[in-house]
């Protein structure tokens, strides 16, 4: 019966570590009315099958709330657009903040079909996620549009798959070519000599990479300068964001155009939240999902919105581009000494070794984390600054984890030292590790003795003379008595 109960304490153990591990599956879902379900039946299917406990609820129902007892009563909130000009008092600019403080994630929708609601571009602004100053826009483009949906008003932008941010970043969010037959998106893959641009490349033609993403009647942002905004998906640099209630022929105040435009932007938080603006919810819906689009007059192509919405909303939901840390050691690495894991206190000039090993969460299982080609990660052993910065090698690697060490002499300084590992990269939740050590000094019976040290020669060499000189001068003393004289012995 002992075993019994041991086992079921172990298992549900284990089911909280595998909920908590990938910041739990509670999923809350604002829309403006219940029907409108049916609009993202296949979006909200793929995060049912994925395991997500879905609730609904619309902005001023009284039974919203974010919080219960000072805990978040959801992991994850999903606000499609809204008729709204506020979302009530459950939804407001402080509550969304406090949620993304308390380690929540959002994934926000716009659409340009209505303005945004106000408690929502407020809240965008304390990001540096800036929107329309009237709170509605449209992004068009008169030369990478679907011809057979927006012939006229050229609102259905197709996109090529996003490119990497950086070349040293991991490619969540393109999309291979095999992605649009089998339904898998392509993602954690490092794609060197990508350009520094990110998202679709300014001037890039759809379909570059093997497929096209539709964004129709969708809000474009732009971004602050700030290290924790990263675009996923960039406008084209003939595509352009304006008022759609102004009627002129031409449109003369353009709140941006071209690469300024984020059409879908990425917000890390230093706690590693989540949140992303997603510019157009149709691209979320079903009548995009796997559909039928035309550029000029070539033959007909298959949207990759399906792929695109669920590596979207699985990094949003922490589903991609979780790391964690399963251990760290540090100890001596020298022979005849203990060589005990992390010891409190070392020696100046030990010889130490650093190990850390990682995991990265992907989907529903922890795989080996592989640093990108062009990025380091590194350990900083450091006082108030850096003594050395060194580059972590993979050494083991398993099913699940791959250990990263190092080796390297401790500085001759003694105080107060950090083993630091300080990892921070777009798309990949922050990696933050510090050990705090003593490093002392020699002890007397440490120092090397005198006659081992080449330098000490001449000193121990003349030391000897000095001493052989003397003792030569006092025997020569001693045995050299002056000679009797003769006046000696009458007095005597």
């Amino acid at each position: 019966m002992r075993s019994l109960v041991s086992f079921l304490l172990l298992v549900l153990a284990a089911a909280v570590q595998a909920i908590s591990s990938n910041g739990g599956n509670r999923l809350l879902v604002v829309l403006e009315d219940d029907a409108e379900k049916a609009g993202y039946s296949k979006f909200l299917g793929d995060l049912e099958g994925r395991g997500f406990d879905i609730a609904y609820e619309t902005p001023k129902s009284e039974s919203l709330r974010l919080f219960h007892l000072g805990e978040r009563s959801y992991d994850h909130v999903l606000l499609l657009p809204t008729k709204s000009k506020g979302l009530g008092p459950n939804l407001t600019p402080s509550i969304l903040l406090e949620f993304i403080n308390a380690e929540g994630n959002i994934l926000l929708a716009l659409s340009g079909s209505s303005p945004v609601p106000s408690s929502l571009v407020s809240t965008l602004l304390e990001l540096d996620i800036h929107l329309p100053t009237d709170r509605q826009g449209l992004v068009v483009d008169h030369f990478n549009y679907d011809t057979a949906s927006a012939s006229e008003k050229h609102d259905v932008l197709l996109l090529p798959n996003p490119e990497p941010l950086r070349s040293d970043c991991k490619d969540y969010f393109g999309l291979s070519s095999s992605a649009a037959q089998d339904g898998r998106a392509g993602g954690g893959e490092t794609r060197a000599g990508a350009g520094s641009g990110s998202g679709a490349g300014a001037g890039a033609g759809a379909g570059g990479r093997g497929g096209v993403v539709a964004f129709p009647n969708g809000v474009g942002q732009t971004l602050g300068h700030g290290a924790l905004l990263s675009p996923i998906l960039r406008a084209p640099s003939t595509a352009y964001s304006y008022n759609p209630k102004e009627e002129s022929d031409s449109v003369e105040d353009l709140f941006a155009s071209g690469a300024q435009l984020s059409l879908v932007s990425a917000l890390q938080a230093r706690n590693s939240a989540r949140v992303t603006v997603v510019g157009s919810a149709d691209m979320l819906s079903d009548k995009w999902f796997d559909a039928k689009v035309k550029i000029g007059e070539k033959t007909a192509v298959t949207t990759l919105n399906r792929e695109f919405a669920k590596v979207v909303s699985g990094w949003t939901f922490n589903e991609i581009g979780v790391l964690r840390v399963n251990w760290v050691e540090h100890h001596l690495n020298e022979e005849g000494l203990s060589n005990a894991s992390n010891p409190k206190i070392y020696r100046i000039k030990n010889d130490v070794t650093y190990s850390i090993s990682l995991s990265e969460y992907s989907w529903d299982k922890y795989i080996p984390f592989t640093v990108p080609e062009n990025d380091e990660l590194q350990l900083e052993f450091s006082m108030l600054s850096p003594f050395h910065r060194l580059k972590l090698t993979p050494t083991i690697s398993s099913e699940d984890s791959t250990t990263y060490s190092v080796s390297f002499k401790l500085p001759d300084q003694h105080g107060i030292f950090n083993f630091l590992v300080n990892y921070k990269r777009p798309f990949l939740s922050n990696v933050f590790e510090k050990n705090t050590v003593s490093v002392r000094h020699f002890a007397h019976d440490e120092w090397p003795r005198s006659f081992v040290i080449s330098g000490a020669w001449p000193w121990i060499a003349g030391i000897g003379v000095t001493v052989t000189g003397w003792l030569a001068f006092c025997a020569l003393w001693l045995y050299s008595a002056p000679p009797a004289t003769g006046e000696s012995k009458k007095k005597q």
